[in-house]
């Protein structure tokens, strides 16, 4: 290691206390996005938390630029080019089954918990440390670097998308620590579309309401209905489904495992439970179409090979993934959201003209569909190389980069690949009940991200 390189990493890990004291803050922010509000686009929440980062900035002595509560950023260097680090603040729905308060920031043995430890308020806390560190050092920079703080990339990217609409600089080199180490060099490409179908109901039991699941990208862990039906109808007993009488009928809870939704096959889809069990029961009409057709085509599969009629993969990132996550409905009608992702060698015309077709000849129609299309850097691109190199440099691992399932802001900004926070073996918890950050794993991530930042800004690109 250089000498240069000792001293950067020695200065990071100085700023531990106060890198686990940000980190707290952060956290006791909740930040799911809500409905939006004048001057608050994603909700007063995330705008809470968005307020929280940049006031962290100024008493760290950095100048930071908030465009119109979108996204915002502060910066180092000088020069015509610019380096992005692009992380984000806002989290999924907490959800249930915690055992520490979701925004408490407990801190127990080495672990912080709290829901964005990992998924993204630890690696964007990282990040900021080591650019203080950076300046600190007053290391020579050829480009500016560029810390963003993004604040909806749990649902559409729109922050981003806003900051390229109006001016936003586009870097010459990115990273987001919003993935996997050694390096994210292939994102699947993911839909999250809403399809809807009325019901008319006219059977002795009948569906009062159904919903269930927290966000499309998150295997949901409970879903429940609602019956209504004369107390001569028996229901079955089945594994992993409740039963509880009510006054007019019957309210039927299914439990079944949380996992993040490009891996579903590491969850047990509460959705999928539910639908299989009501289509064993004696619905009639409408609703037993609706019914049938979701246990028929969704059920337990992970990866829509029912709805597809194959199963779609590749060898570099796999099968395609399929998460049916949320389910909403009344007497009258009923609403899904599919979470799907397909391989970094296919496209979009491979899955989802026959996924609206599967839909549309069953009644459904398609209300809202949300594409990230995929994205792919071989292992030969200077960025790729570059990220690598620094990472190896740390920790003398050589392991390969990897294609996944999961969507992150890289394919939002051109030139930009996720990088860390996870190591190989870390558990991964983010978008479950309590999700944490191990403490030494965050001063190491500000370390590597430190190294990063300062190789990036001096490459050399033809």
């Amino acid at each position: 290691m250089s000498k240069r390189n000792k001293e950067l990493e020695d200065a990071v890990a100085a700023l531990r206390p106060e890198m686990i004291a940000a980190l707290q803050r952060l956290i006791r922010k909740p930040s799911v996005e809500a409905s939006p509000l004048p001057g608050k686009p994603f909700g007063a929440d995330v705008d809470a938390c968005f307020t929280e980062a940049l006031t962290l900035c100024h008493e760290l002595g950095f100048e930071t630029t908030d465009l119109d509560r979108y996204i915002g950023w502060c910066e180092i260097g000088s020069g015509d080019e610019m380096v992005a680090v692009l992380g984000h603040l806002d989290v999924v729905p907490e959800g249930e089954g915690w055992h520490h308060p979701p925004y408490g920031a407990e801190i127990v043995g080495s672990k912080l918990f709290g829901r964005g430890a990992i998924d993204d308020k630890g690696p964007v806390v990282a990040s900021l440390f080591a650019l203080k560190a950076i300046r600190d050092l007053g290391i020579p920079l050829d480009r500016r670097v560029r810390l963003l703080f993004g604040l909806n990339e749990e649902t559409n990217d729109r922050d981003v998308f806003y900051y390229r609409e109006h001016g936003g600089e586009l870097p010459v080199l990115g990273f987001t620590p919003d993935g996997e180490y050694p390096l994210i060099n292939g994102e699947k490409g993911i839909l999250n579309e809403w399809y809807g179908i009325s019901l008319r109901q006219d059977g002795k039991l009948q569906i009062k309401s159904v919903r269930g699941g927290v966000a499309g990208n998150v295997v949901p862990a409970h879903a429940e209905a609602e019956l209504t039906g004369p107390a001569c109808i028996s229901l079955p007993e089945a594994e992993g489904i409740t039963v509880t009488r009510t006054e007019d009928g019957w309210k039927v809870e299914a439990e079944g495992v949380s996992a993040h939704g490009s891996h579903p096959e590491q969850g047990k889809n509460a959705i999928g439970l539910l639908v299989l069990y009501l289509n064993r029961l004696p619905l009639t009409g409408s609703t037993r179409r609706v019914v049938s057709f979701l246990a028929e085509k969704f059920g337990l599969d992970p990866y829509g090979a029912r709805l597809l009629g194959k199963r779609l993969e590749d060898d570099l990132s796999g099968p395609m993934s399929c998460n049916l996550g949320l389910i909403e409905g009344d007497s009258g009608s009923i609403r899904v959201k599919l979470n799907y992702r397909y391989p970094v060698t296919k496209t979009v015309e491979d899955c989802q003209p026959a996924v609206k077709t599967a839909f549309e000849n069953a009644g459904w129609k398609l209300e809202q569909s949300v594409h990230k299309e995929k994205l792919y850097y071989p292992e030969t691109a200077p960025l790729v190389k570059a990220l690598l190199e620094t990472y190896r440099t740390a920790t003398a691992d050589h392991a390969p980069p990897k294609c996944i399932g999961g969507g992150t802001y890289a394919k939002v900004l051109p030139n930009t690949v996720a990088f860390g926070p996870l190591f190989e073996g870390d558990p991964v918890t983010e978008h479950q009940p309590d999700e944490f950050i191990d403490l030494d794993r965050l001063v190491q991530n500000a370390q590597i991200i430190a190294q990063a930042m300062v190789k990036l800004a001096n490459l050399p690109l033809e």
